[in-house]
């Protein structure tokens, strides 16, 4: 069974790949009650199944429940082979914002950094996704003012995108982190 599960067409796609792209998941639930799935098997594009799955669409508690085993089981860090892009900045390119919770809630680090130096923060941001910013930033550990190989930050690229708003969040959002740290130095 190990073998028919795991076949890969020409382009390296196995039958989990095709039922989460296809977001099929009555499909993807067999193939990971099997046990036998490849799932952080990289097709010949470079992406993983749960790559794949942070870009689902999920409409209702039974696919989130499934997709979060999909989580669960693959490694959500994994990076792209071709830009290091994870299943995070994919779901925060695209503004998944079920998929951006799940992936968090499944242990997905906020401040991995793609071949450019990219976090999800900053995909997000360059996208206009407002939402998913605010997701990102509630995060305890994100790091906000990370640069990326451009020496740009999430807000130099929120602005430079047009998108002022989220500027604003992040804006706001380091400065209340540093004024927290300077208080709880002065605490000290």
């Amino acid at each position: 069974m190990d073998t028919v599960v795991n076949l890969t067409d020409q382009n390296g796609n196995t039958a989990l790949h095709y039922a989460v792209s296809h977001e099929n998941y009555d499909v993807v639930s067999v193939l990971l009650d099997s046990k036998v799935s490849k799932v952080d098997e990289m097709n010949k594009a470079g992406y993983s199944a749960v790559m794949l799955g942070a870009l689902c669409e999920i409409k209702n508690e039974t696919e989130a429940a499934i997709i979060q085993r999909l989580f669960q089981v693959g490694n959500v860090n994994a990076k792209a082979v071709k830009h290091a892009q994870t299943a995070l900045m994919l779901a925060a390119s695209h503004g998944r914002i079920e998929t951006t919770n799940l992936l968090l809630n499944s242990g997905a680090d906020v401040n991995i950094q793609d071949v450019d130096g990219s976090t999800a923060l900053m995909c997000a941001a360059e996208h206009g996704q407002k939402e998913i910013v605010k997701i990102l930033l509630k995060r305890s550990n994100i790091d906000a003012s990370l640069t990326d190989c451009d020496n740009q930050t999430a807000l130099s690229i929120a602005v430079e995108n047009q998108h002022r708003d989220i500027g604003v969040l992040i804006y706001a959002h380091l400065n209340f982190s540093r004024l927290e740290q300077n208080e709880n130095s002065v605490a000290v």
